[in-house]
């Protein structure tokens, strides 16, 4: 079914994504969710409302519009959180609309998204940890692949990247220097210091690679030499975690949690933490490396010059 929205809504649309990853360094991705979830609501009001609505009554909406929107998008079953995410990139919208038709946005701004319990991080016991750096690889068709697997997987229990920034690495990285520079969500760049592990296991799957590795390609190949697909390394944890009996939280992710979890436990500090995973919020470090109560106690009484 095709949205109804006017002409101007879709320049407006396109605009404010145009500026989203230019000036803000949105990822493709992020643009395309947006682009999905205003262009939806967008076409919900026009039909709500009896046709396309202009420009500056879209700013001047109410809280009333806004909830009923809501209740249709949960009435199509999508989720709490879903639509929490949603009514975010809504706001941002109307926000930046009414910044340019000068109109006051307040009342559609202040509307309450719906409520939901976050799902906290599971990490992997650093002993399940190991065995899944030494698993991953063991029923591998070719011995290449086997350390390919291992390679990327030591990467992001090691450095604590994301799976995204593990397979984006160009062959010119390797070997590996004692920093590496990653380009993370909206573009933000960090370093993420190399340990030697994983330095090992990048060299041994560079030497087995049976394909030409050009510096400015892919680091990580697929069985025919195109870029490695971040299913085939969940695929390789799946059968390894089936094989050493962990749960099914034991994904590519969990070894990122894992990462920060482990650091803290081993008295890291929250915030050089915070910096080697690229997160902008500290709260969002703190659920992620599942800090307790009792370790926030530790480190307070560690800290606090009164304690």
């Amino acid at each position: 079914m095709s949205l109804a929205l006017s002409e101007a809504e879709r320049d407006a649309l396109e605009r404010w994504l145009t500026e989203l990853g230019a000036l803000r360094g949105r990822a493709p991705n992020t643009l395309n969710a947006y682009r999905r979830d205003v262009a939806g609501f967008l076409d919900f009001l026009s039909r709500h409302l009896g046709g396309p609505v202009g420009l500056r009554p879209l700013a001047d909406l109410s809280q009333t519009d806004l909830r009923a929107w809501m209740a249709h998008e949960r009435g199509r079953g999508l989720s709490a959180r879903s639509l929490a995410r949603a009514l975010s990139s809504v706001r941002n919208f109307l926000g930046w609309l009414s910044d340019r038709e000068g109109a006051e946005a307040t009342a559609a701004l202040s509307a309450r998204g719906p409520k939901y319990r976050r799902k906290l991080p599971r990490p992997l016991a650093e002993d399940a940890a190991r065995a899944m750096l030494d698993e991953v690889g063991a029923e591998a068709r070719a011995d290449w692949i086997a350390a390919r697997d291992t390679a990327v997987v030591t990467l992001l229990y090691g450095c604590g990247l994301r799976i995204s920034e593990a397979l984006s690495l160009p062959a010119a990285a390797a070997p590996l220097p004692d920093m590496l520079r990653i380009r993370g969500k909206g573009g933000k760049e960090r370093l993420v210091p190399v340990l030697p592990a994983a330095r090992s296991a990048v060299d041994r799957y560079c030497a087995l690679c049976p394909f030409a590795l050009d510096p400015a390609a892919p680091l990580f190949r697929g069985a025919r030499g195109g870029p490695l697909s971040p299913r085939l390394i969940a695929k390789a944890m799946e059968g390894a975690r089936h094989r050493l009996g962990l749960p099914a939280s034991a994904t590519p992710h969990a070894l990122r949690h894992s990462f920060a979890t482990h650091l803290l436990a081993a008295g890291g500090d929250l915030r050089a933490i915070q910096e080697l995973l690229g997160h902008a919020s500290l709260s969002t470090t703190q659920a992620y490396t599942a800090v307790d109560a009792a370790r926030l106690m530790d480190v307070y009484e560690a800290a606090h010059p009164r304690a």
